[in-house]
């Protein structure tokens, strides 16, 4: 989280409002609920777990085993069943 100074950020006569309720203190002020990204937005993480749990999918239905799975992809047994198991 990023510190400005509210003389450098809100016009004048709107800080003079803001002193009426707070004065000498942090305050802070969230982004609006529109301006949030849901996760793996800005990175496409979202994404590249979708295609990895897709050829995970594959690769069991496939025949390859959870053991092999799991060793494979550095993830439990447990995560590749909620994996292999989950309905769409």
């Amino acid at each position: 989280m990023k510190y400005s100074k509210a003389e450098s950020v809100f016009p004048e006569e709107l800080l003079r409002i803001i002193q009426q309720y707070i004065q000498g203190e942090l305050v802070y002020i969230p982004k609006p609920k529109e301006a949030h990204l849901k996760w793996g937005e800005k990175t496409q993480s979202k994404s590249k777990v979708s295609a990895r749990n897709a050829e995970i999918k594959s690769l069991f239905h496939n025949g390859v085993s959870i053991d092999e799975l799991a060793e494979r992809y550095f993830l439990s047994c447990e995560s590749i069943k909620k994996i292999v198991y989950k309905k769409n």
